[in-house]
């Protein structure tokens, strides 16, 4: 128990850290006085992301799936709980009635989500009743088909875990792969829904437009921002002339950020 309680602390900081030094700087200024400013995140995990937002004085709410990540994050943020800064709820986004959120936010984040939900053009449709007239939307994910886009990491095999790019095969043949691997069928179940909720660039963009989202923002990176805190790698744009190449950029597109808004 430990040993989970100390991963989750460091979980916690690196989304923090991540939170506080590369998506702020990307969202920039909101334009109004930040007490005043109201923030959803979807899929908020233990806090971190949060956190650096209720630093500056934002009014936050986050929902989360997982109830263990949400009685972490009521741990780690009782004294912003405490000060009325922050509340979570363990719920699915697609669970809450409308007196249970009655208000409007001017931001909403998805950090390495939205290639897990099912259904995108119905998650893009419900996120509007959340989102004020002029608030804005920031998602951040990794590409289906860079080297690890399949979340293979979380295989229990080194082998499964360390090879980059065989998440994109055929469905039988990956799983075929992580068979072989032996790794559980947790696992293996989970790796099967990734690849069925996959998202790349091109398609969110597509689905930006479909829902009539206005891309405000975007920056793809080589090295994504958090790998400086995971690993001590300093985070790298993609090179302009891969980034413009449609598809192809996404074998190289380890983060996307993007901030959108209602036309």
């Amino acid at each position: 128990m430990a040993l989970l309680s100390s991963d989750k602390s460091r979980y916690f900081e690196i989304q923090y850290l991540n939170s506080k030094k590369s998506i702020i700087p990307f969202i920039g200024s909101f334009g109004k006085d930040l007490k005043k400013v109201r923030i959803l995140e979807i899929g908020s995990a233990e806090g971190g992301v949060l956190k650096a937002f209720t630093d500056m004085g934002c009014t936050c709410l986050g929902i989360e799936l997982n109830p263990s990540r949400v009685d972490s994050a009521n741990e780690f943020l009782k004294d912003e709980i405490a000060a009325g800064l922050i509340r979570f709820s363990a719920k699915n986004i697609y669970d809450i009635e409308k007196n249970e959120v009655s208000e409007k936010f001017d931001l909403i984040i998805l950090k390495d989500v939205i290639e897990h939900i099912h259904d995108h053009e119905r998650f893009m449709k419900e996120v509007e009743r959340f989102l004020n007239p002029t608030g804005q939307i920031f998602f951040g994910f990794p590409s289906w088909r860079m080297p690890f886009g399949g979340h293979q990491q979380i295989a229990k095999s080194k082998l499964a875990s360390k090879m980059p790019y065989y998440h994109i095969l055929p469905r039988f043949i990956y799983k075929g792969i992580l068979k072989a691997c032996k790794e559980n069928e947790s696992i293996i179940n989970e790796l099967m829904e990734i690849k069925t909720t996959r998202i790349s660039t091109l398609r969110f963009e597509r689905l930006c437009k479909k829902n009539n989202y206005k891309i405000s923002k975007r920056i793809k990176y080589f090295i994504a921002p958090i790998y400086e805190y995971k690993f001590g790698y300093k985070s790298k744009k993609l090179w302009n002339w891969i980034g413009i190449i449609p598809w192809f950029n996404d074998f190289f597109t380890f983060q996307s950020y993007y901030l959108i808004k209602k036309k």
